[in-house]
Formats: C-alpha cells, structure tokens, sequence
C-alpha cells in the first residue's frame, strides 16, 4: 500500500504547502527520489538545491533527473547537508527534506550522524522562510540510528513553540523500529 510509506507521506504534506516557482532543498540527496519529486514541484522557474557526501549518489540523482528531464532545476552538491547554509541566504528556502540513515542499495558504513544531523536541521531553520517547512524522515536501526534519533527528538522537542510548530507521528502498531515521519513549521 503506497499511501502507508514514509516518502509518501512526507511527499503528500510537503506538496499541500509547497508551490510552483519555490527554492527547496533535499538535505540528503541518496537516490534522487526527492530530488526529483522536488523538481517536480519547483517547475520551470523554481530551484532545487540537493546535498549528499557520496560521489555515487550525485551520479545516481543526476541520472534520474536527467532521464526525467527536470536537471537544469537543480543544482547538486558533494557536501555535507550541515554545510548547507553555506550555499544559502538565510530564510529563503521554502522546504527542506531530510531522509536520515544510510544510501538504498549503497554502503551501510556510510550513514547520517547524529551530531551533523542535528547541526543541519538547526542550519536549515534558519534558513526557512517564515510559512517554510521542514520534513525529516527518521530511520532508526544500525549502529547509530537509534542515538540519531534520540538526538534528533531531543533537539526538536526544545524548539520554541512560538516560532516553530512541531509535528511528530509514528508508525503506531508496528514492530522492527519503523520510520518516523516529522514535521517543522516555521511560524
């Protein structure tokens, strides 16, 4: 059932308050699902901005973009998502979208960290427009999921409420630590 999938989900919310012609960023490049979703969204006058540290997956998302003929939209980096502020002005983005946890398909060695992780979402906030939002899509499991996530909840649960609208759902009857779909509204 493709409704009950995370990127789905997380596809569904951001594109009720995305629109044509807007800036986004994909914070964790991977395959280029998002990249290419972001695309999509952005049109012809809009911008994406896509981060990863593998070589292998810029050439993925490359690939796909330029299959799907959306790549003069985007713009794709080979740096770490908790640099991405210096490619950006400050509020000016109107959506970045994270996938934590390691590449689909590639070495599991190689995964998002907690420490950078969080230093990314706090860069990307400030970088939000006021009415920008955030999605996160947490994946705990491996050797340092669990204290990513863990990381993460910590650090969006202090968030002030005057300034951010918080969303977190769960996978609620499901075993084998299911993702966990997040939401920042930047008020």
């Amino acid at each position: 059932m493709r409704q009950s999938q995370i990127t789905f989900w997380c596809h569904e919310i951001i594109r009720c308050q995305a629109m044509e012609g807007g800036f986004y960023i994909d914070a964790t490049m991977g395959n280029g699902n998002d990249t290419l979703f972001l695309c999509r969204l952005a049109g012809d006058s809009g911008r994406v901005l896509a981060f990863d540290v593998q070589e292998e997956a810029l050439e993925r998302t490359k690939g796909l973009l330029e299959e799907a003929k959306v790549s003069e939209r985007a713009e794709l980096v080979l740096d770490g998502h908790e640099h991405m502020d210096r490619y950006v002005q400050r509020e000016t983005v109107d959506v970045i979208c994270f996938n934590f946890g390691y590449l689909p398909g590639g070495c599991h060695e190689v995964a998002t960290a907690a420490d950078t992780s969080v230093e990314a979402i706090g860069k990307g906030l400030g970088l939000l427009k006021h009415g920008g939002m955030m999605s996160l899509c947490i994946y705990s499991g491996g050797d340092t999921g669990f204290e990513e996530k863990e990381e993460i909840l910590g650090y969006i649960r202090k968030l002030p409420a005057r300034e951010y609208t918080v969303i977190v759902n769960e996978y609620y009857n499901r075993g084998n630590n299911p993702p966990m779909p997040v939401f920042i509204f930047k008020n």
